[in-house]
């Protein structure tokens, strides 16, 4: 009874991170099946919607509690737009808020424990721990920054890359370095936060695997559990503060680089 009940905890710490289809599909030889990467990008999304339509739907000059929570999460993202890129970041809040939120949920629910023997297709799965979708993010912001940029300062845009007041003879070395620093901007972008979730993951399957291991191991051996558990418990904790931590740093990161497409003339 006790081993079907720890095989699921015992489990490889990367088997958490497979990808694997729900719902088999193809379209022209090309595979679209929906999997379990996607379902929980489509359940996140949906708890969004949900959350901030029970927000306003009855909403009124006294909050109630939903609604309170919404008002301080969108005054939080306009008051870190307001103040980053200026009055003129007011037509980003809706992405700038959106992608917020959306990475605090996915990196939110990468937390919620799976039920032991239930089958893999019902274990949650943390979105944000794939490189390939939070590039895909940190790329949606560049591409964003350099359309804007462009649109707003056209020429003057590359004033990035060489700012006013330089010597000439510095131009040569300066230029590709800047080149480089926002080339890279998506990479970093995209690393830290798949980074932070996929080590964060890692640790405490771990943990969990080492608490397995000796409560398996039965007699005295299970006293030994304790520092594991307690340790599985610190760095949860730790997790919780990474996932809104990293939803922060992804948020304001975009409003710096919105800012400098904006005034990239004033360089």
């Amino acid at each position: 009874m006790l081993d079907r009940l720890i095989t699921p905890f015992a489990a490889g710490p990367m088997e958490q991170f497979e990808i694997f289809p729900i719902v088999p599909l193809s379209l022209g030889g090309l595979d679209i099946s929906l999997t379990n990467s996607a379902v929980w990008m489509l359940i996140g999304s949906g708890a969004i919607i949900a959350f901030f339509f029970m927000a306003t739907r009855r909403a009124g000059l006294i909050p109630n509690r939903v609604q309170s929570t919404a008002e301080v999460l969108y005054e939080f993202v306009s008051d870190l737009v307001r103040d980053t890129i200026g009055t003129e970041g007011r037509k980003f809040f809706p992405y700038v808020f959106t992608l917020f939120l959306w990475i605090l949920i996915a990196n939110l629910f990468g937390l919620i424990p799976s039920l032991p023997g239930t089958p893999a297709a019902t274990h949650v799965f943390t979105t944000t721990s794939h490189l390939i979708v939070t590039l895909s993010l940190a790329l949606l912001t560049i591409f964003i920054v350099l359309v804007y940029g462009l649109w707003k300062n056209g020429a003057k845009f590359f004033k990035l890359f060489a700012p006013s007041g330089v010597p000439i003879w510095l131009m040569p070395v300066l230029v590709p370095v800047e080149v480089i620093s926002f080339l890279s901007r998506p990479l970093s972008l995209a690393i830290r936060l798949f980074a932070n979730m996929f080590a964060g993951h890692v640790i405490l399957k771990l943990f969990a695997g080492f608490i397995v291991s000796l409560l398996g191991a039965g007699g005295a051996f299970m006293v030994f559990g304790i520092a594991p558990l307690l340790g599985a418990i610190a760095v949860t904790a730790l997790e919780f503060l990474v996932a809104a931590l990293q939803a922060y740093i992804f948020a304001i990161l975009t409003c710096i680089y919105l800012r400098d497409a904006a005034h990239a003339a004033d360089h």
